[in-house]
C-alpha cells in the first residue's frame, strides 16, 4: 500500500472501530443490551423526529461519567496524539518540557526490551490464537448460516460462536439482518400473487390462542397428577371444548413454530414456508378484520435473536400492514394484562374478524411467569411424588406446575371475552417443555441431540383443542360434528392455516382439503416429520414399564 495512503486507511479503521465501541457500550449503559440486529432493524425504520426524540431521551451529560465516558476521552486522547505534529509551538515545547521529566528507562533495560519484547509478543499472539482458534471456526460458521433460522437454531448448539467484540456484534447484526431481507423479500412477493376467490365468512369471528412451552404431560386434561388445568376440564365436561389426543408441533422452537403456523407452506412441500402466503393475510383480503395480540413478538431494540427471528416478518412494515389490521404496542410481565390490552381494543374489531392472540405462557423464566398470590404449589409438595429429584428440582417443577395453572386462568379469561358471540376458539401452544421428566435431568428443551421418542413426547407433543360457543355450536351443527368426529386423528401443527381457511369460508388456491384436519377428506397419514429430519409416527416407542420402576413418571400418570 503507497505511504501516503496509509494513514488515510488507519485513519477510516480507527473511525470504524472508535464508532462502533461507543456505540456498543452506549447501548449497553443505556439499553442494557449490545448490538442487535432489532436495533439495526429499527433503525432503518426510524424518521428524523423520532431519531431526534431517542437522542433527547438518551444522550445526557451524566453520560460521559459512565463506562461510555471513558470510550470517548480514549478516543479523543488517540486524536490528540495522532494530531501532536499539528499543535502550536508552545503547546509543543511545554509537552516535551513535562515529558522531560517523566521517570525513564535505562538504556540495558531497553536494549533487552527491544530484543525480548518481539518474542514475547509472539508468544502471546500464538497463546491466544491457540485459545480463541474454537470459537473463531464456531464464528466462522455461524456467520454462513443460510437462514435466519438456521443461524438461531445454531445458537442453540453447546459450543456455538460467540460474539465478544462489539464489531462482531455489528457484524453479525448486519449479517442476520440480510439473511432476514432475502426472506421479506419472498414473503412480500407471495403476499402480492396471494389471492382470494370468494368467501361466505361461515364463522363471524375465529380467535387462535397460541400459547408458550406447555408440555403436555403437565396438563391435568391429558392425565397429569397435578390439577393444572380445572377451568379447562370444566368446559371440556360441558360439551363446548373438544380435546384433540393427537397433535403434535413440527419444531421444539417458537420461531419455527411461528413461521410454518403462519405460512401456508405445509412440511414436505417444496421450496421454504417464505415461498407462500401467510394466512392473516388471505383473512385481510377475504374482508375479516385480523387482530394480533402478542406477548413477545414486538420490536424491540434489546430483543435477543431468537425473538428476532420469529419476530421479523411480522414486525416488517409492509407484512404488517398485509396481515393486521389491530396490534397491541406494549408488553406485559403477566398475561392477564395482555387479555385486558384486548378489551380496550376490541371496540376497533368488525363484523367478520379472526383474532390472534400468542401469550408468553410457560417460557423458561418460570418463576416470573406466575403473580405471587397466585401460587399454589411449592417444592416440599413433590416430595412423595418425586423422591427422585432434589429439592431444589423440585421447587423448579412447582414453579413450572404453577405457571401452567396460572395459564389455565388466562386461557379461561380469553374465552370468557367470546361467550356471548358466534365465536369459534382453537387453543394450542407453539411447543412441549421439559422439566425433570422421567430421568431425564431436562428443563426446558434440547435443541441439538438427535430426536428419539422421549425427546419428541415431550417437547413435540402438544395440548390442542376447540371451543365452540352455545351460539355458534346452535348455528353450526355440521362443523361441531367434524370437530367432535376428528378429536383422536393424528395431526401436526403445521397444517393449521387450513383449518383456518375452511372454518371462515375462505376460497382459494392455497387452501389444501386433505389438510384440514376436520374434514372427511383429511390425509392422516400425512407425514408429521419434526425438524424436517424425523417422521414422529415411525419412532420407536419404549416398552411399558413396570409400576415398581415408574417412579419418575408418576407425575404423568394417575
Amino acid at each position: 500500500m503507497p505511504q501516503r495512503i496509509r494513514p488515510w486507511v488507519r485513519g477510516v479503521l480507527y473511525l470504524i472501530l472508535y464508532l462502533t465501541t461507543a456505540v456498543d457500550v452506549f447501548c449497553r449503559v443505556q439499553l442494557d443490551s449490545v448490538i442487535t440486529p432489532t436495533m439495526l432493524l429499527l433503525v432503518g425504520e426510524t424518521n428524523g423526529r423520532e431519531a431526534t426524540e431517542f437522542l433527547s431521551s438518551y444522550l445526557s451529560f451524566s453520560i460521559l461519567f459512565s463506562k461510555f465516558g471513558w470510550i470517548v476521552l480514549f478516543a479523543l486522547s488517540h486524536l490528540a496524539y495522532t494530531l501532536r505534529r499539528f499543535a502550536p509551538k508552545r503547546l509543543k515545547a511545554a509537552c516535551q518540557k513535562l515529558s522531560g521529566k517523566l521517570p525513564t528507562i535505562s538504556t540495558p533495560l531497553a536494549n533487552k526490551l527491544k530484543r525480548y519484547a518481539p518474542i514475547g509478543f509472539t508468544g502471546i499472539l500464538i497463546w491466544s490464537f491457540c485459545v480463541t482458534a474454537g470459537n473463531k471456526v464456531a464464528l466462522w460458521k455461524l456467520m454462513h448460516g443460510k437462514s435466519v433460522g438456521e443461524v438461531e437454531h445454531m445458537l442453540t448448539e453447546q459450543n456455538h460462536g460467540e460474539c465478544y467484540h462489539p464489531v462482531h456484534h455489528l457484524i453479525f447484526s448486519i449479517y442476520a439482518n440480510s439473511l432476514a431481507s432475502q426472506q421479506l423479500n419472498k414473503l412480500i412477493a407471495a403476499a402480492k400473487t396471494a389471492k382470494v376467490d370468494s368467501c361466505t365468512y361461515t364463522s363471524p369471528h375465529i380467535v387462535l390462542i397460541i400459547g408458550e412451552s406447555f408440555g403436555k404431560h403437565h396438563s391435568q386434561q391429558y392425565g397429569y397428577v397435578q390439577p393444572t388445568t380445572p377451568r379447562q376440564i370444566r368446559r371440556e365436561r360441558s360439551k363446548q371444548l373438544v380435546k384433540f389426543n393427537d397433535v403434535v408441533s413440527p419444531w421444539n422452537l417458537t420461531s419455527y413454530v411461528f413461521k410454518h403456523v403462519f405460512s401456508l407452506y405445509d412440511v414436505g412441500d417444496r421450496g421454504e414456508w417464505c415461498d407462500y402466503p401467510l394466512f392473516p393475510q388471505l383473512f385481510r383480503k377475504a374482508g375479516y378484520h385480523v387482530t394480533f395480540i402478542t406477548n413477545q413478538f414486538l420490536p424491540q431494540a434489546k430483543e435477543n435473536v431468537y425473538d428476532f427471528s420469529g419476530g421479523f416478518f411480522l414486525n416488517n412494515p409492509t407484512l404488517n400492514k398485509a396481515m393486521f389490521d389491530t396490534r397491541n404496542d406494549s408488553l406485559h410481565i403477566f398475561d392477564e394484562d395482555l387479555v385486558r390490552e384486548y378489551a380496550r381494543l376490541k371496540s376497533q374489531e368488525g363484523r367478520h374478524n379472526l383474532t390472534i392472540f400468542h401469550l408468553i405462557g410457560q417460557h423458561v423464566g418460570y418463576k416470573f411467569r406466575t403473580p405471587n398470590d397466585r401460587r399454589r404449589w411449592n417444592g416440599t409438595d413433590y416430595k412423595t411424588l418425586r423422591p427422585d429429584l432434589t429439592p431444589g428440582q423440585r421447587s423448579v417443577l412447582a414453579l413450572y406446575d404453577d405457571a401452567v395453572l396460572y395459564n389455565d386462568s388466562v386461557v379461561d379469561l380469553i374465552v370468557k371475552q367470546f361467550e356471548s358471540e358466534d365465536a369459534i376458539v382453537i387453543y394450542m401452544p407453539d411447543h412441549g417443555e421439559e422439566c425433570y421428566e422421567e430421568n431425564r435431568g431436562i428443563v426446558c428443551r434440547n435443541h441439538s441431540a438427535a430426536i428419539d421418542y422421549p425427546l419428541a413426547k415431550y417437547e413435540f407433543e402438544i395440548p390442542f383443542w376447540i371451543w365452540c360457543s352455545r351460539t355458534y355450536i346452535a348455528r353450526h351443527p355440521d362443523i361441531y360434528r367434524q370437530i367432535q368426529n376428528a378429536r383422536n386423528r393424528r395431526f401436526m401443527t403445521d397444517a393449521l392455516p387450513h383449518l383456518l381457511l375452511y372454518l371462515a369460508g375462505i376460497k382459494t388456491k392455497s387452501y389444501r382439503e386433505e389438510n384440514n384436519l376436520i374434514s372427511p377428506k383429511y390425509n392422516e397419514n400425512r407425514p408429521r416429520i419434526l425438524k424436517g429430519t424425523t417422521d414422529y409416527d415411525k419412532l420407536p416407542r419404549p416398552k411399558p414399564k413396570s409400576a415398581a420402576s415408574n417412579i419418575g413418571q408418576r407425575l404423568t400418570t394417575h
